[in-house]
């Protein structure tokens, strides 16, 4: 494996896919710190790029990244597939150097695409058919750091 670009989507992979309103809005959403640190240390002491491609758009997912230093954050992307070539593209990558971890329907365009695609236990079965690997933890609940150390230990071994 030579994965140089790891693209997530957010609700229902990097949250546990709720989304709590109140009577002015969205309030909050809940990240896993076992992910930021994966994200934020782990990834780029093995020279992968982090990425995020979601539908929805969000201040609360803008600031997370900023705190996870992700400078490729792509919001209110229904059609994803347009993003995921451009980073592509900008990071020269081809298919063998980009895995994605999501959840639902709208990941499956841009998991046909990448080389090894991941999914957390949680997520739905047209998902789970297609994933290389399936996180034994929900999203939310760590299952993208699980998702990294996978990468990552099949990177040092030349899996």
């Amino acid at each position: 494996m030579n994965i140089k670009l790891l693209v997530m989507d957010v609700d229902g992979t990097l949250t546990d896919g709720k989304i709590n309103m109140g009577p002015n809005g969205e309030l909050f959403k809940a990240f896993d710190i076992k992910d930021g640190y994966a994200i934020n240390e782990m990834l780029p002491a093995h020279g992968i790029m982090p990425a995020i491609i979601t539908g929805r758009t969000s201040g609360i997912v803008e600031n997370r990244a900023r705190e996870l230093h992700i400078t490729e954050l792509h919001q209110g992307k229904h059609d994803k597939l347009d993003t995921l070539k451009a980073l592509m593209k900008k990071y020269d990558c081809t298919r063998n150097n980009v895995a994605y971890i999501g959840d639902d329907i709208l990941d499956i365009v841009c998991m046909k695409e990448c080389a090894f695609v991941g999914c957390p236990a949680d997520a739905c079965d047209q998902v789970k058919e297609i994933s290389n690997y399936i996180c034994t933890k929900n999203g939310g609940k760590g299952a993208v750091r699980e998702f990294i150390e996978f990468i990552i230990a099949n990177q040092e071994s030349g899996a």
